[in-house]
């Protein structure tokens, strides 16, 4: 580890490496000046400096210098004079344009430049051709130049976070790239030169605007990590079964309805991640992707899953949160190796035995279902957390057998089963949502309310419906007076003329209170108000400060 070489005046040593990291300096120490025949290495990182002294530029023999997270406003012409420079970085500072001296740094081989106004590279950049390590994230790049691909030698490119909407065609020169970041700009269009980069082994296109890729994306033979996320795209080419070497696949956010059968093909696949698209159905060949260990299909249409899911035996994590699943196959109990298993808010009426059978299960939730036991099987598990209500307190539940009538098998039950059934209710205004029926315990910790999910939510756009799903307000227990974050919380500031159906059973104590101040706040700001009873009742969100104030004072 290198470690900070002192600096004294009349110090005639041959000095190598200075580490003024973090030592709120306004300005380049003048007494590094002496060591301009020695110095190899100057780590100034994380200061306060602005400028950069001409005299600065004597500093010939350095090999690696560190600027980053200063404020420096300008990079010199003089920069050429550092010849021997290899590695350099002025990331996070205040440069608004590379000069084009830069080119004569033929020994530099890593440079970032990222996180800075830098709208475009000079023409001479592209004569940096030693350049194997490029970082140029967080800039306000609009295009590459037409010769970027003379970089030959660059083996990491990061392009994150700009304004970048195509791909030069030299970039198909790039041979020796093996990390390529592209994600969070505006490409619309991946070009088919894509599949020349051989080498290339992650591939990061996500938050841009892709609608289709390539076929030539299956080129990529030796590709282990492609993240696509947050696009737009609606279907995936046959051709992805090229990627024969891809471990890590992520397609999150995008509107898929469908898997292409090739995914079958992608043999070493041990993540894939499709949550938030529009799948129906799960392609049958995913059984062939016998390394998965981690299926996250979170937030589709899914109304089953296919009996080849049982052919997943490495799998460790499977989620299936918010889809519209009725049931499970029996096979679910072949993945001998699962540890969480997640199936919140779906329509489940029962769960098979066969679940047993994995017993290295530690986490199983499956909350917000219709679930009227659980089976017996599940004491054979040494779970950890079984997840039966969203306002379940506790982990772990106590349990007790019964037999179902309609089958006279042995079942586990406990107060929080039969689950409640989530029944719409339609505000003024004609918004639907759902309310959970049959809330007799007061023992629960946690009262909240939370928007349905309805069976036409294909036609909807779907960053509405993230909206709303996460605006929701939640009341915590009476009893707990020492909560420092209030009597509530909104997820959203934004939510002024939104209705919630909340159950108000453990709130009769103060509920006159409570409907004063509700009609109170409806009449002030004209808010069309349902008819308020203890059983139902609707509250607006520009109630809540009223509220928070009556339940405070209350207990």
């Amino acid at each position: 580890m290198f470690r900070c070489i002192p600096i004294f005046k009349g110090c005639n040593r041959q000095i190598e490496y200075i580490d003024k990291r973090h030592s709120s300096l306004p300005n380049v120490p003048e007494d590094i000046l002496r060591y301009s025949r020695s110095l190899e290495e100057l780590l100034l990182d994380a200061n306060h400096i602005r400028d950069l002294p001409k005299n600065f530029f004597r500093l010939q023999r350095l090999r690696k210098l560190g600027l980053s997270d200063n404020e420096i406003q300008r990079l010199p012409p003089d920069i050429q004079n550092f010849e021997h420079l290899v590695e350099l970085d002025v990331s996070r500072n205040d440069i608004p344009d590379i000069p084009e001296s830069i080119g004569q740094l033929h020994s530099l081989r890593v440079a970032d430049f990222s996180s800075n106004p830098i709208a475009r590279l000079p023409p001479a950049f592209s004569q940096l051709r030693s350049l194997t390590t490029l970082g140029l994230n967080d800039m306000s790049l609009t295009s590459l130049p037409t010769d970027f691909g003379h970089l030959v030698s660059l083996t990491s490119l990061e392009l994150r976070e700009n304004l970048l909407k195509e791909l030069p065609a030299s970039f198909s020169k790039l041979t020796n790239l093996e990390r390529l970041d592209l994600g969070d700009n505006e490409i619309e269009e991946l070009p088919p030169h894509i599949g020349n980069l051989p080498a290339l082994q992650e591939l990061w296109l996500d938050h841009n605007q892709l609608q289709v890729l390539p076929p030539e994306i299956g080129l990529l033979c030796n590709l282990t990590c492609l993240d696509l996320s947050e696009n737009r795209l609606e279907y995936l080419p046959e051709d992805i079964a090229g990627l024969e070497g891809l471990t890590d696949l992520h397609l999150s956010q995008n509107v898929l309805e469908t898997l292409p059968d090739g995914i079958g093909k992608l043999e070493r696949l041990t993540i894939l991640k499709v949550d938030q698209n529009r799948l129906t159905s799960l392609n049958v060949n995913i059984g062939h992707c016998h390394n998965l260990q981690e299926l996250i299909l979170t937030e589709n249409f899914l109304s089953e899953l296919p009996r080849e899911i049982g052919k997943l035996v490495k799998l460790t994590n499977l989620n299936v949160d918010r889809n519209s699943l009725s049931s499970i196959p029996e096979e679910i109990g072949n993945l001998c190796e699962l540890g969480v298993l997640s199936l919140r808010d779906n329509r489940l009426t029962i769960l098979p035995d066969s679940l047993g059978n994995c017993k290295r299960l530690h986490v199983l939730d499956v909350s917000g279902n219709r679930l009227p036991y659980l089976p017996y099987t599940l004491l054979q598990l040494s779970l950890k957390a079984v997840w039966l209500s969203e306002n379940q307190a506790q982990p772990l539940l106590t349990f007790q057998t019964d037999t179902d009538p309609d089958t006279d098998k042995t079942v586990l039950t406990c107060f929080l089963l039969p689950q409640q059934e989530y029944q719409p209710a339609i505000t003024s205004d004609g918004r639907l949502y759902r309310y959970d029926t049959g809330l007799s315990n007061g023992t629960l910790s946690r009262l909240s309310a939370t928007t349905v999910r309805t069976d036409d939510a294909t036609s909807d756009d779907w960053q509405e419906q993230e909206a709303n799903r996460t605006h929701s307000v939640k009341f915590t227990d009476p009893q707990d007076k020492d909560n420092k974050e209030g009597s509530y919380y909104a997820s959203s500031a934004s939510l002024s003329s939104v209705y919630y159906v909340t159950p108000v059973e453990c709130f009769l104590s103060i509920y006159d209170r409570i409907k004063e101040a509700f009609q109170s706040c409806c009449c002030s700001n004209h808010v069309a108000s349902a008819p308020l009873s203890r059983s139902n009742s609707y509250y607006s969100l520009n109630a809540l400060k009223e509220l928070d104030e009556v339940y405070a004072s209350d207990v």
